[in-house]
């Protein structure tokens, strides 16, 4: 089965009411691999959805818990000082800003060959893994 690496910027949408399009297509995307168990996410990405659905979502602590629990039924990579060692060597290499770089050693980690993403190059691979944005046809 095909691991798929899901970044913050898609559990944002899925709760983001300000774009009902991007909304639909993050929640189907997040459905679907909590379906068929194929998507992977990391403690990092489970942290920085919990700051930005309080401060910038506005979301009351009790739902971001909820959600935090909810993203836990993926499969969760836990930041390891080996995989941060990874992500400097890897935004030394692709010349990228170190907190997607961590998401790639991540990715890299759970063995993914997709990352769904829209803040990395759309089409373009990194150590090995494609780069996707669920949002563009």
């Amino acid at each position: 089965m095909e691991k798929s690496f899901i970044d913050t910027i898609i559990i944002i949408y899925a709760h983001d009411k300000k774009d009902p399009q991007k909304q639909q297509k993050a929640i189907a995307l997040l459905k679907s691999v909590m379906q068929n168990r194929s998507g992977i996410i990391s403690t990092r990405v489970l942290q920085e959805y919990a700051f930005l659905a309080i401060k910038k979502l506005k979301q009351a602590h009790g739902v971001v818990i909820r959600q935090v629990k909810l993203l836990e039924t993926l499969e969760v990579i836990n930041q390891s000082a080996d995989q941060i060692c990874r992500a400097v060597e890897i935004m030394h290499s692709y010349q990228i800003n170190f907190w997607d770089s961590c998401i790639i050693s991540n990715a890299e980690q759970a063995d993914c060959s997709v990352i769904f993403s829209e803040d990395l190059n759309a089409g373009q691979f990194y150590s090995g893994i494609k780069i996707v944005n669920p949002f563009v046809s």
